[in-house]
């Protein structure tokens, strides 16, 4: 499924109707990834982004500590899972048993400056394992 943030050029952060409206059958998929990561690993702070929005849109970002864990770019039914892992945390996550498509990125992680960037499309429930677990590796690391 190819992704495309669904909030390119809206200039307000995008209500939590337009959310649900854009993410159709994924929208459930998203509240249930962010109510986890608040219940199971503590990461309660949430914060919209629209950084160059006429170009990249709005995410949404997950944060502990004011540390960035995870950001959420909203699609067209689905919505993309974007972390940016340390050295550490990109050779722990290796060392995973993940689905082909997590392990195929994760092995692609593009380094930059801040970390390694790794970046997955959630569609479907089945997704929804193998970002629980890079998150874990994340906050671990």
């Amino acid at each position: 499924m190819e992704y495309v943030n669904a909030f390119i050029g809206k200039i307000d952060r995008p209500t939590e109707a337009e959310i649900a409206d854009t993410l159709g059958p994924a929208a459930s998929l998203w509240r249930e990834f962010v109510q986890w990561m608040a219940q199971e690993e503590g990461v309660t702070e949430q914060e919209w982004k629209g950084i160059v929005v006429k170009k990249y849109g709005w995410s949404l970002r997950l944060k502990q500590n004011k540390r960035n864990i995870v950001y959420l770019g909203p699609g067209k039914s689905c919505f993309m899972v974007s972390f940016v892992l340390s050295d550490k945390a990109l050779d722990a996550a290796k060392k995973l048993k993940l689905p082909k498509a997590a392990a195929k990125e994760i092995a692609a992680a593009q380094h930059y400056p801040e970390g390694n960037g790794v970046r997955l499309v959630v569609s479907k429930a089945s997704h929804l394992r193998a970002i629980r677990t890079i998150a874990a590796v994340k906050l671990a690391n």
